[in-house]
């Protein structure tokens, strides 16, 4: 039985997990996103994000740590060049695991790992949301009165189409 035990296998050897991790991990961060399972993507999630909190702090011993990990000089120049400079001031959560179905041939679940930080369409949604809402009860009334107004000038609008196209 496996009471308390954090670690998922994976189905996998300890020297294969790693390096499959290590892999992937070099991939997400060259990559900024990848498309996985959900299983390897959690177990990802916890590889991936002690090493960009790690990469804050840009001095020689930390960069060494993370190549331990990555094994890769190109992913471990870009964690700390570009990636690290985007998440400085963000406390953790680094990732976001977004769900896209099932794979056709054994029906396993599949999802998109992405660094938060630099998905441009997200970031940009969210700002023009919060530009928008308001929180008052009783702002109805206004909309009303000018609802009228722009219907009868669309209508006059569309009969003039038509008229034209005819």
């Amino acid at each position: 039985m496996r009471h308390g035990k954090k670690v998922n296998h994976l189905g996998r050897t300890s020297a294969h997990r790693k390096a499959m991790l290590s892999n992937m991990a070099s991939s997400l961060i060259l990559h900024k996103r990848i498309n996985t399972t959900v299983a390897k993507a959690k177990a990802l999630r916890g590889y991936v994000e002690p090493l960009i909190t790690r990469s804050k702090e840009d001095s020689t011993h930390s960069r060494r740590m993370v190549f331990s990990y990555l094994q890769n000089k190109e992913a471990v120049s870009v964690l700390f060049r570009e990636v690290s400079v985007k998440v400085a001031d963000r406390p953790g959560g680094y990732t976001r695991i977004l769900k896209t179905g099932v794979r056709q041939g054994d029906s396993a679940d599949m999802c998109i790992i992405e660094l938060v930080d630099f998905n441009e369409l997200m970031l940009t949604a969210k700002d023009a949301a919060k530009a928008k809402t308001t929180r008052r009860s009783r702002g109805g009334k206004a909309k009303t009165a000018a609802t009228p107004a722009a219907k009868t000038e669309a209508a006059a609008e569309n009969t003039g189409n038509t008229d034209n196209q005819e």
